[in-house]
């Protein structure tokens, strides 16, 4: 399992694949696998049976499929680019995370 600079809320672009150039918000993430569910990002679609004990109606559903980290770039909100994270320490030890473009603080 590997640590990864994405965080859930945090906003982000898809640099590889279809659905290259799309940005959106993060969430959910799946540590053991390393992929991540963006907002309205690698759309597919579901043909689900309808269960009317439950309420839910059947037909074609469309939901957010799961993309690899490899493939997302985190967006810096000053600078508003796409950017590579980096890491500092505070003074209480306190790890955190920062745009490798302008230098700025992202938590």
């Amino acid at each position: 399992m590997k640590k990864s600079a994405i965080h859930v809320k945090d906003k982000v672009m898809v640099i590889s694949g279809k659905d290259r150039g799309k940005v959106g918000q993060v969430k959910k993430i799946d540590r053991k696998k390393e992929r991540a569910v963006v907002e309205q990002v690698n759309m597919v679609k579901r043909h689900t049976k309808g269960n009317p004990y439950s309420g839910q109606s059947g037909g074609i559903q469309e939901k957010e499929a799961p993309l690899h980290y490899s493939n997302l770039a985190l967006i810096c909100d000053s600078c508003t680019k796409p950017t590579k994270v980096g890491y500092t320490w505070t003074e209480d030890g306190r790890k955190l995370r920062f745009c490798k473009k302008c230098n700025e603080m992202l938590d």
